[in-house]
């Protein structure tokens, strides 16, 4: 397209391609101080001041060691006063005066409390705990039950504290269920206390330093790590949950 110039010229200058970098280089600086930080999830944080969360503590005694851990975990309230109110957990601490364990706590208690303020579903991290396995062995618990680990321990103790404030539901029996797991229990006391007439099913636990309510010839469950498998008319039956091989 001709361009027609009706006034004189007074002078000129040739345009270079460096001349045009900075003029295409600024609309690019303008969108960078634009951005904005996209979060997939509300940002929750600690109520300022002197306002207290409300927690719970919890405390683990294993015989691996001769000083016991204490969990403690505070929980937020999301939305309070409505109808969509909920409790959720905000922060975990753990205490104990065994420093051979301080490294892990410190990072295990940060990383937790980072993952429960980040909003969501938080109920994998006591599954992914209780699937932890000590090299060295595990140990049971009073009442028969099956530790791994101290980590899955842990993740026991956040899933009871989960289950308390209503974010996981608790897996229970029927009537029907328990009434024959009642059954099956008198059944396996009857006869164990036959075959040892001289010592009835309380001395024989309280022999092996148990007090499990189980009878002392039980086996470990597979499924709830309970130490109450017994075999009645050929069938392994858990009678702590349920378990049964037999269906």
């Amino acid at each position: 397209m001709p361009i027609t110039i009706d006034r004189k010229i007074v002078g000129y200058e040739v345009a270079k391609p460096e001349d045009k970098k900075p003029a295409e280089a600024a609309p690019v600086k303008e969108e960078r101080a634009t951005a904005k930080v996209i979060r997939m999830t509300e940002q929750v944080k600690r109520p300022e001041g002197y306002e207290a969360l409300e927690g719970s503590t919890y405390k683990i005694k294993t015989p691996l060691d001769d000083h016991a851990m204490y969990v403690t975990i505070n929980d937020i309230i999301l939305n309070p006063g409505t109808e969509h109110e909920q409790r959720r957990p905000f922060e975990i601490f753990i205490n104990s005066k065994n420093m051979d364990h301080f490294q892990w706590i410190v990072a295990l208690t940060r990383l937790m409390s980072a993952v429960f303020r980040k909003g969501g579903d938080v109920t994998f991290l006591s599954e992914e705990l209780q699937a932890v396995f000590d090299p060295k062995g595990g140990y049971f618990k009073p009442g028969g039950k099956f530790m791994p680990s101290i980590i899955a321990e842990i993740g026991a103790v956040i899933e009871h504290h989960l289950q308390k404030i209503g974010l996981m539901e608790k897996e229970q029996l029927s009537e029907q269920q328990q009434l024959l797991l009642d059954q099956k229990r008198a059944e396996a006391e009857a006869s164990s206390q036959k075959k040892n007439p001289a010592e009835s099913l309380t001395k024989i636990q309280a022999a092996e330093g148990e007090d499990s309510g189980y009878p002392a010839s039980a086996t470990l469950c597979h499924k709830c790590h309970t130490k109450a498998v017994v075999v009645m008319d050929n069938c392994a039956t858990c009678l702590s949950c349920g378990y049964s091989k037999c269906g």
